[in-house]
């Protein structure tokens, strides 16, 4: 059995929920048409379970305990524990969020499971499924067997699979409470409010539309151009590593390996030459459209809409139109 792990915060699914869906339903095809389960975890999970529950799945599971509101990472390894030994699945999917960076290593040591972290593809090898993750700063690719007994635990790296592809069913899979026992007295962390709720803060990974700028926007006074043709998309600035290493922008704001990854509906990037420590990141993104002048630019090897040219003439005529 595949078990999902899904995430929501307020009751609220994180989007990263559905790419491990995703995952979970190419990882079922290629494992043998394994079963699927999806569970939920929180103080109040119903709505959550709900709108998994129309998942192409086998069964949603709805884990209920007022110690698991606020999230701490002794709370939910202690219900994950409890969960994991009752349903013996082969494998535990969850999105490589924050919270899952969190808990899932000692969920894993308190298992002695292997854990193989920030996957971006699941294949078959040898019979068995191989899980690829980036390594050297993603200028390699790794397929990764897990050893040992099952079960495995694998974080999905967001954007690597679709929320959209995620199957849907015929009928609403049904939904069960799961019960667990978690002792407050035993749970050490007291949480402030989570990294990404912080003022100003923005999680790109959530965001339908991006546009990006990186080193062809030549200097920070010429941010304004990119801030404009965000508010007239409706999107997110984000930035390519040598933006934010210069404080242009946020670190917050930068793509790549050592920033956010995102798969939003249209990234637009401007002026990003598209080396591959940026192009891991956005790479999923469902349309890709690129303005550069040179030619010869990696971007658009990825691009699925490009224009050669400079984007001081261009960007200013799609502002006007889309204002028109």
């Amino acid at each position: 059995m595949i078990l999902v792990v899904a995430e929501q915060r307020e009751g609220k699914l994180n989007r990263a929920s559905w790419e491990a869906v995703a995952a979970a339903q190419k990882l079922a095809a290629v494992a043998g048409g394994a079963p699927i389960t999806v569970a939920v975890a929180g103080g109040s999970v119903g709505a959550a379970a709900a709108e998994l529950s129309g998942a192409a799945v086998g069964a949603v599971l709805a884990i209920e305990d007022p110690a698991l509101e606020p999230y701490t990472a002794d709370g939910f390894v202690a219900a994950l524990a409890q969960l994991t030994a009752g349903l013996a699945p082969s494998y535990v999917l969850f999105p490589h969020t924050y919270l899952a960076r969190d808990f899932v290593p000692k969920l894993a040591a308190k298992l002695d499971a292997p854990l193989v972290a920030d996957v971006v593809g699941i294949v078959e090898r040898g019979g068995t499924p191989a899980f690829t993750r980036m390594i050297f700063q993603g200028k390699l690719a790794a397929d990764v067997v897990p050893e040992g007994d099952a079960p495995y635990l694998i974080t999905i790296q967001a954007g690597a699979f679709s929320a959209d592809s995620a199957a849907r069913g015929d009928s609403a899979a049904p939904v069960s409470a799961f019960a667990v026992s978690v002792d407050a007295a035993s749970i050490r962390q007291k949480p402030d409010a989570p990294f990404r709720e912080a003022k100003q803060a923005v999680d790109l990974s959530q965001a339908a539309r991006i546009v990006a700028v990186g080193r062809g926007i030549r200097a920070q006074d010429k941010l304004p151009l990119a801030e404009e043709l965000a508010r007239a998309l409706g999107a997110e600035l984000a930035a390519s590593r040598p933006i934010c290493d210069a404080g242009w922008l946020p670190l917050e704001r930068q793509v790549g390996s050592s920033g956010q990854t995102v798969a939003p509906k249209l990234y637009l990037a401007l002026g990003i030459s598209g080396a591959i420590q940026h192009a891991v990141g956005m790479k999923a993104a469902k349309t890709i459209v690129a303005i550069n002048k040179d030619a010869e630019a990696p971007i658009f090897e990825l691009a699925d809409y490009g224009i050669v040219g400079d984007l001081f003439d261009i960007v200013p005529a799609l502002v006007k139109e889309l204002q028109r």
